[in-house]
């Protein structure tokens, strides 16, 4: 069996937590010459008060490496309007020389941050479906007309374009985001899910793929995890719980067991069980001290998986 694709989370840079702009670009660079398969970031505009722009962190990131892949993971669509969204895109996917994949969500763990933005939270979904059908079109079409219920477009030009369409990939667990990704996306990406859980996760995006009529071998599954490697296990586990409690604010052990945590052979046997069901890509948000330390580790995981892998 193949060893999945493996992306690291790269932690967007803010002074007040210690974490300088140089301090993830190096990060970037030095998970690019230890042979990670990719880069994630991950987005919001206010979090409880706390904003990363996922499509601004990996402008930076491409400008300073040549070879690995980049995603955003997720990157919060129905924030934003899609033209010039189709605009930051397509420049970053000509930056990066085509590296680029689009990782999309709809979020809404916290409706203050929609309220900022003027988005009634509500419609996350539908404004989420009507931009990837906007985007799609403003990537490989000129003078594009569109009418739904929350976008209209008149005779839309938006130049330049990607090398080719970039890939949209779809997060998230929910029946909505399953038939997103079933019907208009080109991979899923799942979270907070048991092995069983993404094996029947897969068959739905399949099921509705092919309602659809798309080949449902198209859509690439995989899955994003929290995870920490140490060499004792309730080290890992402080790591990981601590700054997984920091983020979503509740109990640590909610996550517990859709979490990754100890040495990088028992991170990787844990990933495995979702190769084993289908996951041809795993995004890793890597809670260690240091930017550079995640990176690393994140490498350890990946050596161990591809060991499993044979």
């Amino acid at each position: 069996m193949q060893a999945p694709h493996v992306s690291v989370m790269l932690r967007g840079w803010d002074i007040r937590t210690g974490t300088t702009g140089e301090m993830v670009l190096d990060a970037a660079r030095r998970a690019e010459r230890l042979g990670l398969d990719g880069l994630v970031a991950g987005d919001h505009v206010t979090f409880y008060g706390y904003g990363n722009d996922g499509l601004v962190t990996l402008t930076a990131a491409a400008a300073v490496t040549e070879r690995i892949d980049l995603k955003t993971g997720v990157y919060l669509l129905p924030l934003r309007h899609p033209v010039p969204v189709a605009l930051q895109v397509a420049q970053l996917d000509q930056l990066s020389m085509g590296r680029f994949t689009l990782g999309i969500g709809v979020g809404g763990e916290d409706p203050h941050e929609f309220w900022s933005c003027g988005v009634d939270p509500r419609t996350r979904g539908a404004r989420t479906n009507e931009a990837i059908a906007i985007l799609r079109r403003l990537w490989t079409e000129d003078g594009v007309t569109f009418r739904g219920r929350h976008f209209t477009l008149e005779d839309v030009t938006v130049y330049p374009k990607p090398f080719r369409p970039v890939p949209i990939f779809v997060g998230g667990r929910s029946e909505a985001a399953l038939r997103r990704a079933g019907r208009l996306g080109d991979g899923y990406t799942g979270i907070w899910l048991t092995p069983a859980r993404f094996a029947e996760a897969m068959e739905r995006v399949g099921a509705f793929a092919a309602e659809a009529g798309r080949d449902p071998a198209a859509v690439e599954g995989g899955m994003q995890f929290w995870t920490s490697v140490a060499d004792d296990r309730a080290a890992a586990r402080e790591l990981v719980g601590r700054a997984m409690e920091a983020t979503y604010r509740l109990p640590f052990e909610r996550f517990e067991k859709y979490t990754a945590f100890g040495m990088a052979k028992e991170v990787a046997a844990f990933l495995w069980q979702f190769v084993e069901r289908g996951a041809r890509h795993v995004n890793l948000i890597t809670a260690q001290a240091t930017p550079e330390e995640a990176v690393e580790r994140a490498a350890e995981v990946r050596a161990a998986l591809h060991e499993l892998a044979g």
